[in-house]
């Protein structure tokens, strides 16, 4: 994932004493700007204006993602001064552990655009709704060619990438350009947080109005690309070096945020993570001293040679002295590790719980909860909640990404894809096999003969299908051409058997004389 300044080698600078180390990682800040408009004339003073808040979410965003490469407090922060030869230093990273759940989770599948809704506004072809089926069938075949255009583009992976950042730092970055390659008219990448930002207006809107990638010259010289809605300034120190004109009407950087808060899924947890390598770290060093245990003489008289001998020999003779008693035996001071399971075990709970985690652990004992009660029980329904409040954010950003793109392949001759932001929905297909039977059974009792469910109601809402527009459309088309096929075949059956009865009452023949019952012909009239 990361880039040449993340792979550098792991260093943490240790925050100031008077500032408590905690308390500094509450979120990364927003960047701000009481500028309207960036141009040539103010950007670089914009740029020096939201240094500070960058810098001091980039220092955050490194901690963050050393930390969940496993360089964490414990390793430099440990004091022992009692047998100071007996330390140990043990990660238990459960940061990588509630990471690497998140996006296994919440990406479990490639995630989707689907149509979602096909009526009540001007489709593609001119003057006409998307009620009808030429309208209709017009938007599907854009939504798939911009499928098509994404997996193209290895969006697949990007999205990873890009979720991957969210979980660790809060905060993540896309950039979205025109491309000259021939399998899109675009191209997008991710962006890291140590290296990116987008200043917005200070206003209630929010609007971005600026998107900056920090990227470095051979000597270490910072260069701040910046993009507006309209051009690309590329700023050295105090000067403008560069400045280019593009056509994608918008900010091509988008951010995204895992919450509100902009803070990763592990984020809140920090101190409690930081609880259990001590826990661990302290059981390991109370078993280790154990089996090296300090040596105690009772009124006895021992130097350092018959030691070191009694420890090859391995024994001791001890001499008391008359009216004294000696005594040998080890200075033990034993670490009760049952309840410090008990400890350890709570601080995980309290992490599971803060960072909305299944309890993979279950119950002690045994259990009568079945389907729902389990899921809720272990947690299952906590982390779907949080996924969902993730889904929220990252739609919304998501759309700002899909304005850059429609407006890319809109200038574009070499791609047709008539479609707007309320067109799109962005399809998470995690659960899409859970609880099957249970969905079918929704699906076919909302679907009875006679009763009143619109059947596209019915496949929106049963969860089966991770586009219930598309699937209800397929379905539709199938049952009209099947009943038409069997129409069909009824007309062609009833044809066949006319044709084998033949006449009931022929009459009589053209051509053929009449004959009377001894087989003469008839008198003529």
């Amino acid at each position: 994932m990361p880039d040449a300044e993340q792979t550098d080698a792991i260093t943490v600078s240790v925050p100031d004493e008077a500032v408590p180390r905690m308390a500094r990682y509450m979120g990364r800040y927003e960047v701000l700007t009481s500028e309207e408009t960036v141009d040539a004339s103010n950007v670089v003073a914009v740029i020096q204006h939201a240094k500070m808040a960058f810098g001091t979410n980039r220092e955050q965003a490194r901690y963050l993602w050393n930390y969940y490469r496993g360089n964490q407090p414990i390793i430099w922060e440990k004091v022992k001064d009692v047998r100071p030869e007996i330390d140990n230093r043990i990660v238990e990273n459960h940061a990588k552990e509630i990471v690497d759940f998140k996006v296994g989770y919440q990406l479990a599948e490639p995630l989707q655009y689907v149509l979602r809704h096909h009526d009540g506004s001007k489709g593609p072809l001119a003057d006409e709704s998307d009620e009808t089926d030429e309208a209709r069938d017009a938007h599907l075949a854009d939504i798939n060619e911009l499928n098509t255009l994404m997996f193209a583009d290895n969006k697949e992976s990007d999205d990873r990438e890009l979720f991957e950042w969210l979980c660790i730092c809060g905060i993540g970055f896309r950039i979205c350009e025109a491309s000259d390659g021939s399998d899109a008219p675009f191209e997008q990448h991710t962006l890291s947080p140590l290296e990116t930002f987008v200043v917005r207006e200070s206003s209630y809107r929010r609007r971005p109005v600026l998107g900056v990638w920090v990227g470095k010259l051979a000597d270490g010289t910072e260069v701040y690309n910046a993009w507006t809605d309209k051009r690309l300034y590329t700023v050295v120190g105090d000067q403008v070096t560069s400045e280019e004109a593009h056509t994608y009407g918008r900010v091509p950087i988008v951010e995204y945020q895992l919450n509100k808060a902009r803070m990763g899924a592990f984020e809140p947890a920090l101190p409690l993570l930081d609880a259990m390598n001590a826990i661990t770290s302290g059981r390991l060093d109370g078993m280790e001293q154990t089996v090296q245990s300090l040596m105690k003489f009772i009124n006895c008289d021992i130097d350092e040679t018959t030691f070191s001998n009694m420890l090859k020999l391995g024994a001791v003779k001890v001499t008391s002295q008359e009216g004294t008693k000696g005594d040998v035996d080890f200075i033990k001071n034993d670490l009760d590790q049952s309840q410090t399971q008990v400890t350890k075990d709570d601080v995980y709970r309290a992490v599971v719980n803060i960072c909305g985690m299944p309890n993979r652990n279950g119950t002690s004992g045994s259990s009568s909860d079945t389907g729902a009660a389990v899921l809720l029980r272990d947690g299952w329904s906590l982390a779907e909640s949080h996924a969902k409040g993730y889904e929220l954010e990252f739609k919304k950003a998501e759309r700002e990404f899909l304005r850059v793109v429609l407006s890319i392949c809109e200038q574009s001759s070499e791609v047709s894809v008539d479609l707007r932001i309320r067109d799109i929905e962005l399809a998470f297909n995690r659960r899409n096999y859970e609880n099957l039977l249970v969905k079918v059974q929704a699906l076919t009792g909302m679907l009875p003969e006679g009763f009143e469910i619109h059947p596209e109601v019915a496949f929106r809402h049963s969860g089966l299908f991770s586009d219930p527009e598309s699937a209800y459309l397929e379905s539709r088309q199938w049952t009209e051409e099947r009943a038409e096929e069997r129409e069909q075949k009824a007309l062609d059956l009833a044809v066949r058997q006319g044709a084998q009865e033949g006449p009931t009452d022929p009459g009589p023949q053209a051509g053929s004389p009449q004959r009377g019952d001894d087989g003469a012909p008839a008198p003529s009239a």
